[in-house]
């Protein structure tokens, strides 16, 4: 067992204990940024005297050898180490010798986690709204192509008022950008620098904070060494955008595995995207989608757990805080693969334009524009609305839609009809006339269109 604190200690830690306490399976993943925080640290010592050019230069040597050869499999991370920090540090003074001893001055464990676990989350942020990005590309392809594509809208499930496959897209676009929107906030709380903290009150040794936040890309330091090291709320803040994200991904999963249905039949998932039945050969299931969808209880979960697990810590630091790093991990690789997934399927999937087109018409999703003609010509909208109502009933009981009836059966129900209703309840129309920004319209859908090109663009 390789610890660096064992002075105090007169008989070894038993092996359970040691085990358990150990976080060296899980925290090695971030090797590289305790690495990069190390050569900061290391760079900032010297710049201050505290430790001489030769000694800097061997233990950036150290450092840059033990990553190249992580990175290459040369050197395997091994659960003889208690922690990641362990790892390297033992592993440099194994190369350079007595140099490799004074790569802890001036720095704890405290702060050295809490480093490294805001650069590898920083990194991971960014790579979330990477993928977030593509995602809303192949959605702005599909609203481009689909401005006139009309298909019904829904509330309460229940077909609404036609809209167009793009303005639907569209409102998946909103919270998709919005979720970027979250990520950038995140990151600009986050981005200072817990270096320099110590176990909970600074150092004595006069370290220049300013310069290794510098170094590492940070805005500055953290202004409180207790709260640099004992608090995750940017981790908290992370898992609770990552739930959004999975909530939005889910709702758009809902949606495919219903337009997917037999009984709805908008769409045609790719091959790649689905799974056959073991005894039923007729099925093809939206697999991808039910997962990314149940999914999503494993990252709400991830968050309730770092909310639980923070609740009662006092000030500064506790053990309890190395329980972010497994439930942190996982949401982080579970919504990149959930959101690579899911764009991958959206981009590859098939839209039945016939079938949403003959779906708005025959739910009568132009019911509430005949029910505004008839108001146009005068009749009190109580009064349209019950007109209508028998219209629908009409065209219910003969499988029909309503611009498939004659002059003579809308006039049957009111002589207020003339030959100008069959425009007024043109699905096209219905749709086109709505030319407020965020209608369906597609003027109004070219607007925002061309909004989108140059947000992505920027």
């Amino acid at each position: 067992m390789a610890q660096l604190w064992g002075g105090r200690f007169t008989k070894e830690t038993d092996q359970l204990v040691y085990r358990f306490n150990a976080s060296i399976s899980f925290d090695q993943k971030f090797y590289r940024q305790d690495v990069e925080g190390s050569m900061a640290h290391v760079r900032m010592l010297a710049k201050q005297g505290i430790l001489t050019e030769e000694e800097r230069n061997q233990i950036l040597s150290g450092l840059e050898s033990i990553l190249a050869d992580v990175e290459t499999g040369k050197l395997t991370i091994t659960d003889r180490y208690e922690d990641i920090h362990s790892f390297v540090e033992a592993n440099l003074i194994d190369r350079i010798g007595e140099a490799g001893k004074k790569l802890h001055t001036g720095r704890s464990r405290n702060d050295q986690v809490a480093l490294d676990m805001r650069l590898y989350t920083r990194d991971e942020v960014a790579e979330t709204d990477g993928l977030l990005k593509k995602l809303l590309e192949v959605l702005l392809r599909i609203m481009e192509e689909n401005t006139e594509t009309i298909m019904p809208g829904f509330t309460h499930l229940q077909k609404a008022q036609p809209v167009t496959l793009a303005h639907h897209m569209g409102a998946y676009f909103e919270m998709f950008k919005r979720d970027r929107s979250r990520l950038s906030d995140i990151r600009e709380r986050m981005n200072y620098c817990p270096l320099g903290a110590g176990a909970l009150a600074g150092t004595t040794y006069p370290l220049d904070r300013e310069y290794t936040a510098e170094l590492l890309g940070f805005y500055g330091p953290v202004l409180n060494s207790m709260d640099a090291v004992s608090d995750r709320d940017y981790l908290i803040e992370y898992l609770s955008a990552m739930s959004t994200i999975m909530m939005h991904l889910s709702r758009f999963c809902e949606e495919i595995i219903i337009w997917n249905s037999n009984e709805y039949r908008f769409v045609e998932i790719d091959d790649a995207y689905s799974t056959g039945s073991s005894i039923m050969p007729q099925k093809k299931n939206p697999d991808i989608a039910e997962l990314v969808r149940g999914k999503t209880g494993r990252v709400y979960g991830a968050l309730m757990s770092l909310l639980t697990t923070m609740k009662g810590i006092p000030l500064a630091y506790n053990k309890d805080m190395q329980e972010d790093k497994e439930l942190v991990f996982d949401a982080i690789d579970t919504v990149k693969g959930c959101i690579a997934l899911f764009t991958g399927m959206l981009d590859t999937m098939n839209f039945c334009l016939e079938r949403m087109n003959d779906s708005a018409r025959h739910g009568f999703t132009n019911a509430t524009d005949a029910a505004d003609y008839l108001v146009n010509h005068g009749v009190p909208f109580r009064d349209a609305h019950g007109i209508v109502g028998r219209l629908v009933l009409y065209c219910i009981e003969r499988n029909m839609a309503l611009d498939d009836m004659s002059l003579e059966e809308y006039k049957a129900i009111s002589p207020i009809f003339e030959e100008d209703i069959y425009k007024a309840v043109s699905m096209e129309n219905c749709v086109n006339k709505r030319l407020t920004i965020g209608a369906p319209g597609k003027e109004a859908m070219e607007q925002v269109i061309q909004y989108y090109r140059e947000y992505l663009g920027a």
